[in-house]
């Protein structure tokens, strides 16, 4: 009986029977009509996708993402259980028996390096032997960033560029730049994101200058597991070699298999989920859209959701442009699929733009996942293990990408990294110093609850729209100091404060809709951090004089803590912000 149940399987219900055959059914008609998207994906040529988010563009990537994205939606507090990758073993690797057996030692190694070939080569550039781990070729995707000049500039500030590259690496140049809303209004600001930069060309320079200053990058490795000893950090590469260092810094974005480990694969408070395509054809393509609303909150699968677009000029021909949709949502079992939105992508986009799906000349279809935690920063859980960039979630809620944040952090975290090593202070203590708590940030989860469409909702499906608008409304009569920043993904309290009590002044009707979208426990947790965030502000501004001309008195580990919570002081109050 064994035998024969083994050889024809068990017996199926009735009901089983159906479901199977109505699955085979399904997955038929799903062969024979094909989405739109999986069409046009499909008529692409597909070649040089690269690490990094945003670097995979086939159909193929896009399901992959799309069953990771379906993983998480469905969990209830963990996505799986992860992978131990670090661990932590006592006494001197020297000592051990491994020790003859490593390939090559460093003084900091980079896993990662799309994003981590820029804090490498400041480091670099410091005198520090450098090495980067890089699972795939190390080089930038064709698809641009859009950055505002003076963000470049933090680059040739610590070494990493120098000015002549701007130009060299700046593929587009658009203005004016528009926010607008939803059957509300338009406002327009200049040089803001108002440039396009070529990733590929711009690593491409950032890694010969790694380079020649004497830089390692393994590519076509990846990480397998890390040992922490008391003297050294050991790398153990998939492909078997093994590397030493005495830091390791963590690169490899949101979903670094470290940070799973540190977070016990618990799921995002917050996604932002974005597609769009670069596309050729377009007539009017001067100016750009740093956020513009086409519509109200709408069903997009079986969810709602409220859709925010970006658009700016590509560098790759004069009629070329980038078009980007997204939305921000907790993941839940219903939110909508990312094929699922650039469905509604392709109906949306030609209205938008002004022009026909038939006239443009598809180049690229994009798409990403960008989680998001409350509790970021993300400090250092090992010694000698330190998070940088989409790993550490110092990119602002609300933004998809940590270029931006990363160019405003490198100088200070460059610096800090130096020191630590400087000091040998690489235990896990004095490691989070570098990733502290900051309550601009903080701040921001309001802004991103409030953008979010809820799944049963008491307000209009307008709102959304109406606070956006006469938030920038008031930025706007604020004027420049209070409107830039902002736009940069820099939340100050003087600006803020201003905003939202010219938002009270001119719209007190609105603010029973503020309570009901994002609710009291939310409001009152933001209450705690717009408090530091003057606190902060309060520090950075009058305690900070008063602090900094002792610390040249004080012994190298005292002062090297001081140093960092001046500096949390400064960017948790995003007074680090040049206009």
């Amino acid at each position: 009986m064994l035998r024969r149940m083994y050889k024809e399987g068990p017996k199926q219900s009735p009901l089983s029977q159906r479901r199977a055959r109505a699955g085979r059914y399904l997955c038929l008609q799903t062969q024979a009509n094909p989405s739109r998207t999986q069409r046009i994906m499909e008529s692409l040529s597909v070649s040089g996708e690269v690490g990094g988010a945003g670097g995979a563009y086939s159909y193929s990537a896009l399901k992959r993402l799309d069953q990771l994205w379906s993983s998480i939606c469905s969990a209830q507090t963990v996505v799986e259980e992860p992978k131990q990758v670090v661990s932590s073993v006592p006494g001197f690797f020297s000592n051990s028996d491994l020790a003859d057996k490593a390939v090559d030692t460093f003084d900091v190694l980079i896993c990662g390096g799309t994003l981590g070939i820029f804090i490498a080569t400041a480091l670099c550039a410091k005198g520090l032997r450098v090495g980067i781990v890089e699972r795939n070729v190390l080089k930038g995707r064709e698809q641009e960033w859009n950055i505002s000049r003076k963000e470049l500039l933090e680059l040739v500030e610590i070494g990493v560029l120098v000015e002549d590259d701007i130009e060299l690496v700046t593929a587009a140049k658009f203005n004016p730049n528009r926010c607008g809303f939803e059957g509300k209004g338009d406002i327009w600001v200049e040089d803001i994101l108002n440039l396009g930069v070529s990733p590929a060309k711009l690593i491409e320079v950032v890694k010969n200058r790694f380079i020649t200053l004497g830089g390692v990058i393994f590519e076509g490795n990846s990480v397998s597991s890390i040992s922490i000893y008391e003297d050294a950090a050991v790398l153990q590469l998939n492909e078997g070699n093994i590397l030493t260092s005495r830091l390791i810094i963590d690169a490899m974005g949101n979903f670094s298999p470290i940070v799973k480990q540190i977070r016990s694969g618990r799921k995002p408070d917050g996604v932002c989920l974005v597609v769009g395509s670069c596309a050729r054809g377009f007539k009017d393509n001067s100016t750009s859209d740093v956020i513009y609303t086409s519509s109200l909150v709408k069903k997009v699968g079986a969810s709602k959701a409220q859709l925010f677009w970006e658009a700016f000029p590509a560098g790759s021909g004069p009629a070329d442009r980038t078009t980007y949709m997204f939305t921000y949502l907790a993941p839940q079992p219903q939110s909508p699929k990312l094929e699922e939105l650039l469905e509604e992508y392709w109906k949306l986009m030609p209205e938008y733009q002004g022009v026909s799906l038939d006239d443009l000349e598809i180049q690229r279809v994009l798409y990403g996942i960008f989680p998001t935690y409350c509790d970021s920063p993300l400090p250092a859980a090992f010694n000698r293990v330190l998070q940088f960039g989409d790993a550490s979630g110092i990119q602002s809620p609300v933004s998809f990408g940590g270029f931006g944040s990363l160019t405003r952090h490198l100088k200070r975290l460059s610096t800090g990294i130096y020191e630590a090593m400087s000091n040998n202070l690489l235990d896990s203590y004095s490691l989070s110093l570098l990733n502290p708590y900051m309550p601009n940030l903080s701040a921001s989860w309001l802004f991103q609850r409030a953008m979010s469409a809820k799944q049963q909702s008491n307000v209009s499906p307008d709102f959304i729209n109406e606070l956006l608008y006469a938030n920038f409304q008031s930025m706007q009569r604020l004027g420049d100091p209070v409107l830039r920043p902002f736009l940069q993904d820099v939340v100050q309290f003087g600006p803020l404060a201003k905003t939202l009590g010219l938002v009270m002044l001119t719209k007190p009707q609105i603010i029973p809709s503020i309570f009901k979208q994002v609710g009291i426990p939310v409001l009152l947790d933001w209450s705690v951090h717009f408090f530091m965030l003057g606190y902060y502000t309060f520090l950075s501004s009058f305690a900070d004089p008063v602090v900094r001309p002792f610390l040249s008195t004080l012994p190298s580990k005292e002062k090297y803590e001081w140093k960092r919570r001046l500096e949390a002081w400064k960017y948790g109050a995003g007074l680090d912000y040049k206009s």
